[in-house]
């Protein structure tokens, strides 16, 4: 008997129906679902994991943030793996005797090594001498499969142990920089101050860009176009200056007024525009957030098409087709697709099918899709990636797309400008590739000599705009010129910075005012946290491992050193670090000035829901709901009713402002019928989700009574900000082991 593993249900549900001679049993092993089939006459249990079915964590005992002095967690010997889905790993055990190969099929990366050698680990546990093999596959498709099974592979120990290297780094950078920075801030409970090897770097990335914004200065400039028409047609010309920098200079041109203008230059080239290469992770992730997903649901949706059998396995490096795949056979395929049947069918009737190429690795191929699947048997997210990398690939095979580029030079009365036009020669991939526009831009036929009709010239005046914030796919990219993370875990880099409510937005992302205060400390005491050089050596180091010229624990002992020298420099000046912090997150969520002239502050109730109370508590008792969902942003403005201040929460795509005060007449058309509130004064286009959100924030605020006030401390009136100050300093060597 064979006993097989996958890395999840679906896939491995997909695998057995894919190997099975006749059809597929569906039993129950320990509480754990087992596919059972023939396989070339061949007993096949096959056991679907759940990925990680152990966790790499602290004994309990360590589990007391207070009790435990951070530094004591810098010991990988302490670090245990726990056994995480009983049912699986009991499964695997019991049937591990009466097989003779346990053959690993979790996802052929590092992450998918080290799951399978979790599971191995506890085959071995009750027989040793079970033969242990791989079956690498970039594709879950029947002639992917079948060439898998069919020439099984050693199992890469070096891939697994490299893996775990990195989970026990991350645990120990993790805890000990999370625990530290969130006791000597006192931001204990929900709103830890979580910090991480990889995390923080990547967050100070977005912190720098949002002070380079912050620091910019802005120029005025000035813009001159004249408004032409030669032969019944119009056009427009842009001085050749482009930006005047001087306004008196930019209004003696405009002023001369000139009724004409003569051709003295016109020039025109052929522009060749080349196709895509191939997707790789970064690339698909950069496309994929473009058109509206975030780059863990991106990654998600492809993970899932790919379990599925639709698409070729979404982490990789590479971005050239290997010589193996067959890629007229795969386009013959999703010709039977109808949404795009005519776009492949023009790729289909080139002359030549030459794909294009970039980097070239040798983990996965590109991502591409793998077999046809009609628009109505997906849900739209799941088709809105299906039908991108399929035109990506469309796209690949395409041919280049050209347009002839016109440049007329004109003069003015002694005035340079320049018009410009553009016009489609061959749309080649660009008309099977919609996400890329090609626009024409019409002129005139214009020749040396000729004579045009100024009608009239227009002078704009502009600001020079600060460079733009990150995308998150700009920053995925970002992250790979820098080595922070792998194709694989980058996606969920990025999701944490969103949950600790580090960044937000999708398109643009803003850093927080707390993240500024983390980055910021972390700067000016323990700079090496934040920069991407340590994180970029430990990903080289644990490759090492992967080759096998290193060992895991050399590398995690290796790397405890450094974290033990960081915390040296954060222990020696914790009280600035401490000072700093406080003073930083108390400012970060004022919402507000209240009428007795405090300020309006985020609080948490006993329940752990979250309102907004007066800083000037017990003096005052004004108190309101906050919605539970979504980023609370302050906006600095006041309602012009109710006079409360106004706030925008932004809850995944959707973002709408709100005046704090219940019962406002702004909120007069939020009302439904089972709820006091529902949303706000500026509604978004999705009410329900918001008015439930806020409806939820009404149910939960806190009482009268209750102020809102978790501690004894938070009860006494506020104190003068010098005398604060030398209070909390007192008070850092209680809260952080000596």
């Amino acid at each position: 008997m064979d006993l097989i593993v996958s890395e999840k249900a679906i896939a491995g549900e997909r695998i057995a129906e894919l190997l099975a001679d006749s059809k597929v049993k569906t039993k129950n092993v320990a509480g754990a679902r087992v596919f059972e089939f023939s396989w070339k006459g061949n007993e096949v249990q096959l056991v679907p994991l759940r990925g990680h079915i152990s966790d790499v964590e602290y004994p309990k005992k360590y589990a007391n943030w207070r009790g435990v002095d951070v530094r004591d967690l810098i010991n990988p010997e302490i670090i245990i793996y726990s056994e995480k889905e009983l049912a699986i790993i009991n499964a695997i055990k019991e049937l591990a005797p009466g097989a003779e190969n346990f053959i690993v099929a979790t996802d052929a990366d590092r992450e998918g090594e080290a799951i399978g050698l979790e599971a191995i680990t506890y085959a071995m546990s009750t027989n040793k001498n079970i033969g242990v093999k791989r079956a690498y596959f970039s594709a879950i498709a029947k002639e992917d499969i079948d060439k898998s099974f069919n020439s099984l592979e050693k199992f890469d120990y070096n891939f697994a142990y490299s893996a775990n290297a990195r989970r026990e780094i991350d645990l120990i950078w993790g805890a000990v920089l999370t625990r530290f920075l969130s006791i000597v801030s006192g931001q204990i409970g929900k709103d830890f101050l979580s910090v991480g090897r990889v995390q923080t770097p990547t967050l100070a990335l977005v912190v720098d860009r949002e002070k380079e914004r912050l620091a910019f200065i802005s120029k005025k400039y000035w813009e001159i176009v004249a408004h032409c028409e030669k032969s019944q047609m119009a056009f427009e010309a842009m001085h050749q200056e482009e930006k005047f920098w001087d306004k008196e200079k930019a209004l003696a041109v405009f002023n001369k007024n000139p009724k004409s203008a003569i051709v003295k230059k016109a020039e025109k080239k052929v522009r060749v525009l080349k196709k895509p290469v191939p997707f790789n992770t970064t690339e698909f992730l950069r496309a994929a957030t473009a058109i509206g997903f975030s780059a863990g649901r991106a990654m998600d949706v492809a993970e899932h098409l790919y379990q599925r059998g639709f698409t070729s396995y979404p982490r990789t490096d590479n971005s050239t087709y290997p010589a193996s795949l067959n890629l007229k056979e795969i386009l013959n395929k999703i010709a039977s697709v109808k949404a795009i049947m005519d776009d492949v069918m023009k790729v289909l009737s080139q002359k030549e099918i030459i794909p294009s190429a970039g980097k070239e690795t040798k983990d996965h191929p590109p991502i591409y899709p793998v077999a046809p699947v009609q628009k109505e048997a997906l849900n739209p997210e799941e088709w809105r990636i299906y039908e991108l990398i399929c035109r990506r690939f469309l796209a690949t095979l395409a041919e280049d797309a050209k347009t002839e580029n016109t440049s007329v030079l004109l003069d003015a009365e002694g005035e340079p400008y320049i018009a410009k036009g553009q016009v489609i020669l061959f749309a080649g991939w660009k008309a099977v590739y919609p996400y890329s526009e090609l626009n024409e831009t019409l002129l005139p036929k214009l020749e040396e000599g000729d004579v045009v009709r100024i009608e009239k010239l227009d002078m704009s005046e502009k600001e020079t705009q600060p460079p733009g914030r990150y995308s998150q796919g700009s920053l995925i990219k970002l992250m790979e010129e820098n080595n922070l993370g792998t194709k694989s875990t980058r996606p969920s880099i990025i999701q944490k910075l969103y949950f600790r409510r580090y960044i937000s937005g999708n398109k643009s992302i803003e850093p927080s005012k707390v993240a500024f205060a983390v980055i910021d400390s972390l700067e000016k005491h323990c700079e090496t946290v934040t920069k991407p050089e340590m994180t970029a050596q430990l990903e080289q180091e644990m490759d090492e491992v992967a080759a096998g010229k290193m060992k895991q624990r050399e590398v995690v002992d290796k790397s405890c050193a450094n974290l033990k020298q960081v915390m040296d420099l954060l222990f020696k000046n914790k009280e600035s670090v401490a000072l700093e912090l406080r003073m930083a997150l108390r400012f970060s969520d004022i919402m507000g000035k209240c009428a007795c002239g405090g300020n309006f502050v985020t609080r948490r109730g006993k329940t752990g829901k979250r309102f907004v109370g007066c800083s000037s508590y017990p003096n005052c008792t004004v108190t309101y709901p906050l919605p539970q969902k979504g980023t609370i942003v302050p906006l600095n403005e006041y309602c012009p009713e109710c006079k409360a201040p106004i706030i925008q929460v932004k809850n995944g795509r959707f973002k709408y402002k709100m005046c704090l005060t219940m019962t406002c007449v702004t909120k007069k058309d939020w009302v439904k019928k089972d709820a006091s509130v529902t949303t706000a004064a500026k509604a978004p286009e999705k009410k329900p989700e918001a008015a439930n959100n806020l409806q939820e924030s009404v149910k939960s605020a806190p009482a009268k009574e209750e102020k809102g006030v978790e501690s004894k401390k938070e009860k006494k009136p506020a104190k003068p900000r010098a005398s604060r100050s030398k209070k909390l300093a007192s008070e850092v060597g209680k809260e952080v082991g000596k």
